[in-house]
């Protein structure tokens, strides 16, 4: 995809990622964001977001011109969905999209069917940051957009662990850490420090983990009364399931918070064994190989049975 072609002359352009946005996420939009800002002088662009994305990105530049209202109801020329396996995901900006003009989206998400007009689905990629770094004219780059691509991949990437991390991710890294930015304190700022609240929830949320199938799999769960209780929301629960992965012994960790009566937002890790997105995916949720979500109903046992059917059947 040529992204600047596709775009063409359009005169303003909407930009926005998934509900409850997360680092990849949040970079992203606003990576493109600065991006079209240094290659088309002018253009009209507004970057949507909504559940007050964490304010540990607020050094992104761009971060504060969010538009978290969601109005005025404008058409847009074009409207890019970025880091959005499906249309569901889009929460409130859902009314832009299907009211732009032309719809382009760009994702690594291997559920993502192809939601826009024109598609640029690269599942094997790091992150959606990766994605466009490869599709961003070079010349067009400089050190704020590169800063927040950097950030996105970190965070998509558990640091540069995970498994998503082939040899296009780390050469892109390596072009992006020649910007000026300082990457150790983004790593240490956004993806190690947490708040003392935090830590505690960590703690109490490991300390009532069970392990079951044989040690094989690990579950915890924060109730509502448990979240207000530490006066946590959920973009303060990040980073607990890949915890719960780290277990020994372990192929697949499964975190869920309550997000109303008998209602939760599931987390899944894999190691590898199982592909987490097959399962996510039979509920109405998706993501990567090893790293997925879903939002189920039923009681926390409920769910933890119908999920362990589906893992059980990839573990025989």
């Amino acid at each position: 995809m040529n992204l600047l072609e596709e775009i063409g002359n359009a005169g303003s352009v909407a930009i926005a990622g998934h509900i409850r946005p997360d680092g990849d996420c949040i970079s992203s939009t606003l990576a493109l964001r600065g991006y079209l800002k240094n290659a088309k002088p002018g253009i009209k662009i507004t970057v949507f977001t909504q559940d007050n994305p964490p304010t540990i990105f607020s050094y992104l530049e761009g971060y504060e011109e969010m538009n978290l209202t969601y109005s005025p109801k404008e058409k847009y020329d074009v409207f890019v969905a970025l880091d959005v396996s499906s249309l569901d995901r889009l929460g409130d900006s859902l009314w832009f999209f299907e009211n732009a003009g032309k719809t382009i989206c760009v994702d690594h998400h291997e559920t993502n069917p192809g939601l826009a007009d024109a598609n640029e689905i690269r599942p094997k990629a790091s992150s959606t940051c990766e994605v466009l770094f490869d599709l961003f004219e070079k010349e067009y780059v400089d050190d704020k957009v590169a800063e927040c691509l950097f950030t996105g991949i970190v965070h998509d990437s558990g640091v540069f662990q995970y498994s998503n991390m082939s040899r296009n991710s780390f050469n892109t890294v390596g072009e992006l850490v020649e910007y000026n930015f300082d990457g150790p304190k983004i790593i240490q700022d956004t993806f190690y420090e947490k708040t003392y609240v935090q830590n505690q929830i960590l703690g109490r949320a490991l300390l009532e983990s069970i392990l079951f199938m044989d040690g094989k799999c690990i579950v915890s769960m924060v109730d509502r009364k448990m979240m207000d209780f530490y006066n946590v929301l959920p973009k303060h629960l990040e980073g607990i399931v890949n915890q719960l992965k780290n277990t020994r012994g372990v192929e697949v960790a499964i975190f869920m918070y309550e997000m109303g009566t008998q209602r939760f937002k599931v987390s899944m890790r894999s190691n590898g064994f199982v592909n987490v997105a097959k399962v996510a995916t039979l509920f109405g949720g998706g993501g990567h190989e090893r790293a997925a979500g879903v939002e189920m109903n039923g009681t926390y046992y409920d769910i933890i049975n119908a999920l362990s059917r589906e893992i059980e059947k990839q573990m025989q």
